[in-house]
């Protein structure tokens, strides 16, 4: 029997104190890092935790699947297979054309699958323009397997948007327009659409990045998203969590994983009206060629900021100029909205009304100048490519405008590029070549395509048109006759 003898009351309190040191030993991790406790009762509760669903659930009958056929002509089978088939304007066609006489062409249909989603009860539906470009026979699918023929009431290929409509005699389900400005990096989105022909599927994910430039088209501004797009996706809606849509899916990078690029819904709903009411899309224009400020620039024209658009010219005669724009300014602030970069001035003009007064802030010798004028009409340049006459494509070149870039590069300010020039044709001959800068036509000032077609036009067949152009830092003079006499 031990001599040592301890009170009861001794023992007890020992024994409390062990368990309390035990309890806040157990729970130490929640006291130290101030985390809140979870209950047992959450964790064993599923339904606790958020669910997607009834947004899901609620969207997707509005999301439609686009199916197009378009007709392509081809060489017949055989040829193909030992030459492939010839693009437009491929010098290779003009030699076969030459020594085996015309081609057979053959008709064939090319099938394709899109995303699309319902906007209003009246069966109107917005996808991308790549989607039904081109396309003979456009069939939408709902979710509930029901097909309509869809007609196309307007495209818009500078933003890759295009509206779509369908007649039904039932009430069509809608999905909510939201507001993609309001959008922050890390606000959850979910992607709806066709992938792979694949049917409705959903995906989910956060916006990565606004403003996205990725050289789709004069107009880029991307949302960038991590969920998962994938091809069959493109015209499917991007949705936030209130079930809005925000974005229309339109882009993928095909070496990476978790980017994609989506519509801002705010610039197709300016698109969509305009569709509506013109089924074509009327942009504001300045006239100005513009190029990026780098930090070099900014240093030399005395900002202390880069940022703005360089003017690198101005269009004679056109708004810009009539305000009194110079090459050299920079375009700093339009209608009170801040030129950060280069991009943002063409996108600002093209949602300008055609005749609304705008006010520009630009930068010039070392001050700042507020200047207004009245916006003009954007030309498509499509419509003057439409007057083109055999005696011009007889030439065998092909020319574009100057981009700013190309422009910093080479040098130039005007001008229109050779892109391509046909072998044995008379511009061949006459030895003009890929790169040359047009800048002047029988002694006529050429600053964009517009003036090249402008006096292209009146040169008939057995005429000389005697060009002026710009090569390796010189110039030369080349006459070239048309052929036909």
């Amino acid at each position: 029997m031990s001599k040592y003898r301890f009170p009861l009351w001794s023992v007890i309190l020992v024994g409390f104190c062990c368990f309390t040191i035990g309890v806040v030993w157990l729970t130490g991790m929640q006291f130290t890092n101030n985390l809140p406790a979870v209950s047992s009762e959450t964790l064993k509760t599923p339904s606790a935790l958020p669910s997607l669903a009834p947004i899901v659930k609620k969207a997707q009958p509005a999301v439609v699947n686009i199916s197009t056929v378009r007709i392509i002509k081809s060489q017949g089978p055989v040829f193909r297979y030992f030459f492939g088939p010839f693009e437009e304007n491929d010098p290779f066609k003009d030699f076969f054309d030459r020594f085996f006489g015309e081609i057979p062409q053959h008709e064939l249909k090319q099938k394709s699958l899109g995303s699309g989603f319902i906007i209003d009860k009246d069966g109107y539906i917005l996808t991308n323009n790549h989607v039904v470009e081109k396309a003979t026979e456009i069939t939408v699918r709902l979710l509930n397997h029901k097909e309509y023929k869809a007609k196309v009431v307007g495209r818009d290929p500078k933003t890759d948007v295009a509206l779509l409509k369908i007649d039904s005699h039932h009430s069509l389900p809608t999905l909510p327009l939201g507001n993609s400005d309001t959008l922050q990096v890390g606000d959850w989105v979910i992607a709806i659409g066709n992938p792979f022909g694949l049917g409705h599927t959903v995906t989910i994910g956060i916006i990565s990045a606004k403003e996205r430039i990725i050289g789709a088209g004069p107009y880029d501004n991307f949302l960038q998203t991590d969920a998962a797009i994938n091809p069959g996706n493109s015209g499917g809606p991007l949705i936030n969590l209130r079930g809005e849509v925000v974005g229309i899916n339109t882009a993928i990078v095909a070496q990476a994983q978790g980017i994609g690029f989506a519509i801002p819904i705010n610039i197709a709903k300016v698109i969509v009206e305009q569709l509506k009411k013109h089924h074509r899309v009327i942009r504001g224009w300045l006239g100005v060629l513009i190029q990026e400020v780098t930090p070099q620039l900014a240093k030399a024209l005395g900002l202390k900021e880069v940022g703005g658009a360089l003017v690198a010219d101005v269009t004679p005669n056109s708004p810009a100029d009539k305000a009194g724009i110079k090459r050299g300014d920079v375009i700093l602030e339009y209608n009170g909205h801040p030129i950060k970069e280069m991009n943002d001035l063409p996108r600002l003009v093209a949602t300008t009304p055609v005749g609304e007064k705008a006010t520009i802030k630009v930068w010039r010798n070392g001050r700042t100048i507020t200047l207004t004028t009245t916006i003009g009409e954007l030309k498509e340049e499509k419509n003057i490519a439409e007057r083109v006459t055999p005696s011009q494509r007889g030439l065998g070149i092909s020319v574009a405008d100057i981009t700013s870039r190309l422009a910093a590069r080479l040098g130039i300010d005007k001008g229109v590029i050779i892109t391509r020039v046909r072998p044995g044709s008379p511009a061949a001959e006459a030895g003009l070549k890929r790169g040359d800068v047009i800048i002047e036509i029988n002694r006529h000032p050429v600053n964009n395509l517009k003036d090249y077609y402008k006096y292209i036009q009146k040169a008939k067949p057995g005429d000389t048109i005697l060009f002026l152009i710009k090569r390796k830092g010189g110039t030369l003079f080349i006459p070239v006759q048309i052929p036909g006499k």
